[in-house]
């Protein structure tokens, strides 16, 4: 089926910041697609992380596709300077703000991808204004805040319910993916995520998986990045 290409985003929330440049590299080595950056600003999620500083020097030390995740509130306001630091996706959360439409505006504007994403208890149903002015979707699949949560199992009906409702309506993204054809909407997993339940969110409809204690923390990410890639059948 033609949402089956999918994409692994290692989040750099995960790795050993002492040694940012060689965990870049790590990742960039075995193959992985991007670099998920987690922002947070304590306030619409329980702890802080980093900022267009560090999103700047991850630029510096790759080519790698950045996909830069908004865990704050008012995303408008920052998102100039994440486009500065290197961004090539801003996606932020329809909870965060009250000005969905005029964020969604400005980031496209600033001709970098779009992202709209959601927590778990929030309705996948309030997303479906918007499908067809976003590049990607992404379905939390833990509450927000911290690494090495596990897998919150109800969200896959979310996702086959935001799959279908894409390929009934025949939405595409509106960036083309690496210079080829346009495909169907994404759908991004982040948290929890590891080769068995990248498997359920893909079966599920998934097509884009954030993996940060599973790949990070693992004695060989490259190997650990190779299951994911084979239970992905990709």
């Amino acid at each position: 089926m033609p949402h089956k290409k999918t994409k692994i985003f290692p989040s750099i929330l995960a790795a050993d910041f002492a040694y940012i440049a060689d965990e870049v590299k790590k990742a960039e080595d075995a193959g992985v697609d991007g670099i998920h950056i987690d922002i947070m600003d304590g306030l619409f999620v329980p702890n802080l992380s980093m900022g267009p500083a560090m999103c700047a020097a991850i630029n510096r030390h790759t080519s790698l596709f950045l996909d830069v995740h908004l865990m704050i509130y008012n995303p408008f306001d920052f998102v100039e300077r994440f486009v500065e630091a290197g961004a090539d996706r801003i996606t932020f959360h329809l909870e965060a703000t009250e000005d969905v439409d005029e964020t969604i505006d400005y980031i496209k504007k600033c001709n970098v991808q779009v992202g709209l994403a959601i927590n778990p208890e929030t309705p996948a149903s309030l997303l479906m204004r918007y499908l067809d002015r976003v590049d990607s979707i992404l379905l939390m699949t833990v509450s927000p805040g911290f690494g090495g949560q596990k897998f919150e199992q109800d969200v896959l009906e979310k996702i086959t319910f935001v799959r279908s409702a894409i390929t009934t309506r025949g939405i595409t993204s509106s960036s083309r993916d690496d210079g080829h054809a346009l495909g169907p909407l994404p759908i991004e997993v982040d948290g929890g995520i590891d080769e068995e339940t990248a498997k359920l969110a893909f079966d599920a409809g998934a097509t884009q998986f954030v993996a940060g204690t599973y790949l990070y923390k693992a004695p060989d990410f490259k190997l650990a990045l190779q299951k994911m890639r084979k239970a992905l059948n990709h």
